[in-house]
């Protein structure tokens, strides 16, 4: 297809529309009002209880609640996703109960056996039993027995309406009791989605307690005069909406919401990279852990930009207003996924919200975060060393960000003809994405060979 065949083309539908992250924002909105207010209605209903601002780790649980009740009913009511074909449902035409109930039984040997496996490797894995984990592991272990109970009745009913039942964990179960012919591929692709979910959420789950706290409890008062403090309050505040809303994406993994995991990344290189940037792995790569330095560490002897503007108050404005911005791009990014938010996955095709302008928004926005905030090409050492170090090693980190990107992409292209358009259609005409195309271009031209006159 040529490039004016692409410009005329329109651009593909969004699998998810803006009004799921919306309506999913102002549910965790209003909850963090009700949190910081709380103090004050506990009095004036005369409440039992301590009467202080809601800040704990459960409510912050329960903050899971308030946002994807609302993506939840939208996506029910208003896009009515319980009936597209992607889905796999047939709603119209259920199936006697007596007829699938040896692949509902096969299938939650699959899911049991799952389970178990995942439970053994928490257990093993010390890193989950330590810090910021153990309110993960805490709520999960709560979370395994009414998931074990509920897992047959959702079984069965799903069951009941599935075009092919036989999906990736019954094959599983298959393989597990040599019974009937599996497929082996159905079988990984099973164990990808839920080595994600198992990894990303626990991880998710540890980390939603911490911003909470601070946006729960922050003091206001005098908060627009100081801008060091306003920019960071606002930058939390977007990273919790970040980290609630790609919670619930980990969460709601649900067929009947066209949220199931369609397909995990086959990609080695995807994997790797991904990791990377994630505990355990990242502990010993980019993070600076107990004084110890990561192999990519590159914030030695960099105060950031609170330092460097210290003494020019409208710079430190200036500086706060725009990171509030890059951090505000990265948390819409994760909003316009909806209920559909998770790493090395295919769940759909989003094509609004800023995927408008570049088909890695988040991890463009996250990286000049940290090129910005940090400026590691400036030091107090006055160290040309630490200069060059620190600047290699963001740059390091950014090129891996872009590696994930790359993988993500072959992933997405492989999976889905609507990714396909839409990955053309950004080469010519994403706001961002169509420069760096244009750049690309002009660079490879100048390296072809001339061919020679006949």
């Amino acid at each position: 297809m040529s490039g004016s065949d692409i410009n005329n083309k329109a651009l593909p539908k969004s699998d998810v529309s803006a009004g799921v992250g919306l309506v999913g924002l102002l549910g965790l909105a209003g909850w963090v009002v009700f949190c910081r207010n709380y103090a004050g209605i506990a009095e004036a209903f005369d409440l039992s209880g301590p009467r202080q601002p809601m800040s704990g780790p459960y409510a912050a649980l329960a903050a899971l609640l308030f946002t994807s009740v609302p993506m939840i009913l939208w996506s029910v009511f208003v896009e009515k996703v319980h009936r597209r074909p992607s889905t796999g449902i047939d709603w119209d035409n259920p199936k006697e109960i007596g007829d699938i109930l040896d692949i509902s039984r096969v299938k939650l040997i699959g899911l049991y056996a799952t389970w178990a496996i995942i439970g053994f490797l928490y257990c093993v894995a010390r890193w989950y039993w330590d810090g910021q984990y153990l309110f993960a592991m805490g709520v999960i272990g709560f979370a395994a027995v009414p998931l074990f109970l509920l897992s047959v009745p959702y079984v069965v009913w799903l069951d009941r309406v599935l075009v092919k039942p036989r999906d990736h964990a019954w094959h599983f179960g298959a393989m597990l009791l040599g019974s009937e012919a599996f497929d082996f591929e159905d079988v990984k692709k099973h164990w990808r989605a839920w080595i994600i979910k198992a990894f990303f959420g626990a991880f998710m789950i540890s980390i939603l307690p911490g911003g909470f706290f601070e946006i729960v409890n922050a003091d206001l008062t005098g908060i627009v005069n100081d801008p060091v403090r306003f920019g960071w309050f606002l930058i939390t505040m977007l990273f919790v909406i970040d980290v609630q809303i790609g919670t619930v994406g980990y969460l709601v993994t649900v067929r009947p919401l066209d949220a199931q995991i369609r397909s995990g990344n086959p990609f080695l290189a995807g994997w790797v990279a991904a990791l990377m940037c994630y505990p355990p792995v990242a502990y010993g790569i980019i993070n600076n852990i107990n004084g110890q330095l990561g192999m990519l560490v590159y914030e030695v002897n960099t105060p950031g930009w609170t330092h460097w503007f210290a003494d020019n108050n409208l710079m430190l404005y200036l500086w706060a207003f725009w990171l509030i911005i890059l951090t505000g791009i990265y948390a819409w990014a994760t909003v316009a996924f909806g209920i559909r938010f998770s790493n090395l996955t295919y769940r759909g095709v989003i094509t609004n919200g800023p995927y408008r302008f570049t088909r890695h928004p988040a991890y463009l926005s996250k990286n000049l975060f940290w090129w910005c905030a940090t400026m590691p090409f400036l030091v107090t050492s006055d160290s040309f060393v630490d200069v060059i170090r620190n600047s290699f090693f963001l740059g390091c980190v950014s090129a891996i960000y872009f590696w994930r990107a790359k993988t993500e992409e072959a992933h997405l292209l492989m999976e889905d003809e609507k990714y396909r358009e839409y990955h053309a259609w950004m080469e010519e005409n994403g706001v961002i994405t169509r420069r760096f195309t244009m750049l690309k271009r002009r660079l490879l031209s100048r390296h072809q060979i001339p061919q020679p006159a006949e």
